[in-house]
């Protein structure tokens, strides 16, 4: 496995790429922001692309390192992944009705969204062509997936335009994410877009990780997935297979620690969002820092093994820069081609990015400065996050029924029907 230079240095990088903190604020240049952030979209795709033909193909086996592919510089145009294209949809919803977009508006737009789905996203779009209203659309009652991994997988936007402001992916997730995710479904979402609102000013990895935790409820399972991680890493730093083996056994080959899969035979256990995000906190962890060291440990570890190293290498491409990877990532990018169902590509995803970024930089409080040194800078608030209180999927929330419905002038908003084999009957427990 080739071997790349550690990237951390953690006083002296920080001061080079135009970033700096304090106990009260954060200050990071437009320079280093958009070398971040661009860093962070490429990190996903790579991850995805590179791990794509493994997804799915190894459960409960870890893969033989022969088995994954070797990079080809064209893996990184990954338009046609959902990893990225529903993210996509949910930025598209910003542009259109500004970033305090509605749950219910957010809704719609998803629900005329033409691409291809599955589990929890493709339940939530059934629900909502049927007019049933988020966040009923992620309701347990109605979303049997809802603990699958489909948010963690499509929050990385929320942390990419939210440098230093973990509150914006703990909104998100209550908006976006509760789209199609419940309880822990949904706090992956978060955690990851917490983790990656880190990664612009922190280079260690297990404070980013642990940032992560901050948006989300310490008493969550999947709070606990995590923490089980960082504990085993703590125990032995070098063994990650036997860390898999602990996790799997836990986590999967028991039903003990997955109340809401042992309560529901249709859900799955092996698509869940704790078991598959661990993966990805395995990858960062081992990985120490080391490109395809995080890669080849998340996709190695199996089942949503294209998705996981798409979470882990977003995150770290986040504390390197763009200027600082290197460029057989991203030197075939094609700049021309749109994301599926969209006409975002990736100079207007990222120009997008940044506009949404000094949008909740102002709403949050803090100031775009243009300085002595002709950069313009972005300082920012250091505030800690705010969390709703816990959800549990096995055990939800009462629903307010006046709200479970779209009314009749929302569905003439919806363009699409749900399939002619939705049968709402069968999906309500």
């Amino acid at each position: 496995m080739k071997k790349y230079v550690l990237y951390f240095f953690p006083v002296l990088s920080i001061i080079l790429s135009g970033c700096k903190s304090s106990a009260s604020e954060y200050v990071i240049s437009e320079n280093a922001f958009e070398d971040k952030m661009k860093a962070a979209w490429i990190g996903q795709m790579v991850g995805v692309g590179w791990a794509a033909v493994t997804e799915f193909k190894w459960i409960g086996d870890i893969i033989p390192e022969e088995k994954i592919p070797k990079w080809d510089n064209d893996m990184v145009n990954q338009f046609g992944q959902d990893d990225l294209y529903v993210e996509v949809n949910f930025m598209e919803s910003m542009e259109k009705y500004g970033i305090d977009v509605p749950i219910r508006r957010a809704g719609i737009n998803f629900a005329n969204s033409t691409f291809g789905l599955a589990a929890a996203n493709n339940r939530a779009r059934e629900n909502l062509r049927a007019g049933i209203a988020p966040p009923a659309s992620s309701h347990p009652l109605y979303n049997v997936n809802c603990e699958d991994i489909d948010y963690q997988i499509e929050s990385d936007y929320s942390g990419i335009i939210a440098p230093g402001m973990p509150q914006v992916p703990i909104e998100m997730g209550e908006k976006f994410g509760c789209l199609m995710n419940y309880g822990d479904g949904m706090y992956a979402g978060q955690f990851i877009g917490g983790m990656y609102s880190s990664a612009y000013f922190e280079n260690d990895i297990r404070a980013i990780i642990e940032k992560g935790l901050d948006c989300i409820p310490d008493s969550s399972l999947y709070a606990a997935c995590v923490r089980d991680v960082i504990s085993w890493h703590e125990d032995n730093p070098v063994d990650w297979q036997g860390t898999w083996k602990k996790l799997v056994d836990k986590y999967y080959r028991s039903l003990d620690y997955q109340p809401f899969h042992r309560a529901n035979t249709k859900a799955w256990a092996g698509i869940d969002a704790k078991l598959n995000g661990a993966f990805a906190v395995m990858g960062l962890l081992y990985g120490r820092g080391d490109i395809d060291s995080t890669f080849y440990i998340s996709a190695r570890c199996g089942f949503d093994s294209d998705c996981n190293p798409s979470s882990a290498l977003g995150v770290l491409f986040t504390t390197i820069g763009l200027n600082n990877i290197p460029k057989k990532y991203y030197s075939a990018l094609n700049e021309k081609k749109t994301f599926s169902g969209s006409e975002y590509t990736f100079p207007k995803l990222t120009e997008m990015s940044k506009k949404f970024t000094e949008e909740f930089i102002i709403k949050n409080g803090g100031k775009i400065e243009n300085r002595s040194d002709g950069q313009k800078y972005y300082i920012i608030p250091v505030k800690q996050p705010i969390l709703d209180k816990l959800k549990k999927s096995w055990e939800p929330e009462e629903l307010d029924k006046s709200r479970i419905r779209y009314n009749e002038a929302e569905m003439k908003e919806i363009l699409f029907s749900a399939s002619s084999d939705f049968d709402e009957s069968k999906i309500i427990n």
